[in-house]
């Protein structure tokens, strides 16, 4: 899926998730894993296109959340497992 976008999208994507993935593997220090990098981005990533109610914004974001700590998670996989190269 991720090869199917436009370049410039998928090189946003490829630096996005190299500096999400270096704080990742840095907390130990900074305490900011995969899931709270994830919930901190996720609001900010996706969003529904009309207003909605709370709880089906709420349950979108658990969504966005899940898939954007997924792709930390799995950043070198998913983008090359030279994304620390960009550095």
């Amino acid at each position: 899926l991720v090869n199917q976008l436009p370049e410039a999208n998928l090189i946003l994507l490829r630096h996005l998730f190299g500096v999400l993935h270096h704080i990742e593997q840095n907390s130990g220090v900074n305490q900011m894993n995969a899931f709270n990098l994830a919930l901190c981005i996720a609001p900010n990533m996706l969003w529904l296109p009309s207003p909605t109610g709370p709880e089906e914004e709420s349950r979108s974001t658990k969504k966005v959340a899940l898939l954007v700590q997924f792709l930390i998670e799995n950043s070198r996989e998913i983008f090359g497992g030279d994304i620390a190269s960009l550095f």
